[in-house]
């Protein structure tokens, strides 16, 4: 079974991409890192699709993050680590066609490369967006930088450090427009293709301008902070064993919706 889905619709000009690990809550591997990329490399070339809709297959989660079974060995420089999910967006593989994320469940962690580098978000009422790196002695730097360019800063500083004790739900993520439009569980999917459905309908050239520029105004800021991630992120996390024990001894439903 791929770890990504994909199809196209060549009337509507719109391809779906489907994260399709719902057994591990659709946890990004080395198969789908790679595969990701490859498929918004392919993307570039391809002309019949206009707008891009990403999902996560399942009810339970759209994506939460990388899989902690997932072993990425490190040099032992802070200015040389190795972060797979830097290459898992549709930005960092240099395709500037419209992508709309469609969330059902949850949404955490790593999965804000993805979210961050979407156009706009479309969920229903079981989403939940929360960062759990934290809570188990992690640095969320990368995260971070993603979502302050994309949630007033209180909020998304608020939801970095509170961890795995919050969670915020589709409501409030829809109020402080995090999440674009609301819709019934189920449904974000069918409401994110009509957006890419229309978007598609408009010459392209004067899209992909547009997502260019819109990138363009937050690029440089993104850029300075994401320099400063790699050492942050080796001096401030634990131990990956000692990760690994706060891991273990999470307790489940202990949290928060607000």
């Amino acid at each position: 079974m791929s770890a990504v889905r994909f199809c196209a619709d060549k009337d509507t000009g719109v391809a779906v991409v489907t994260l399709n690990r719902p057994e591990r809550l659709n946890a990004v591997d080395g198969d789908m890192a790679t595969e990701l990329a490859r498929i918004w490399g392919e993307l570039r070339f391809d002309d019949s699709v206009r707008a891009v809709v990403l999902t996560g297959a399942g009810e339970r989660a759209f994506c939460t993050g990388i899989d902690r079974d997932f072993a990425v060995p490190q040099p032992s420089s802070p200015y040389m680590q190795d972060d797979p999910l830097l290459t898992v967006g549709p930005k960092a593989n240099d395709l500037w066609k419209p992508v709309v994320a469609a969330v059902r469940g949850m949404a955490c962690g790593g999965a804000f490369y993805l979210l961050g580098e979407s156009e706009f978000v479309v969920a229903d009422t079981t989403a939940a967006f929360f960062d759990p790196h934290t809570t188990y002695g992690m640095v969320s730097a990368y995260e971070s930088v993603l979502m302050a360019q994309r949630m007033p800063y209180g909020e998304v500083a608020r939801m970095m450090l509170m961890g795995s004790a919050e969670r915020i739900s589709a409501e409030r993520a829809h109020a402080i427009g995090l999440v674009s439009e609301l819709t019934e569980p189920g449904e974000a999917l069918d409401a994110a293709v009509r957006c890419a459905a229309v978007i598609a309908g408009y010459p392209a050239e004067g899209v992909q301008g547009t997502v260019r520029a819109l990138w363009a105004a937050k690029e440089a800021a993104r850029a300075q902070a994401f320099a400063q991630a790699p050492h942050l992120i080796a001096l401030g996390n634990l131990p990956a064993e000692r990760q690994a024990e706060l891991f273990a001894g999470r307790r489940s439903g202990q949290f928060r919706l607000r």
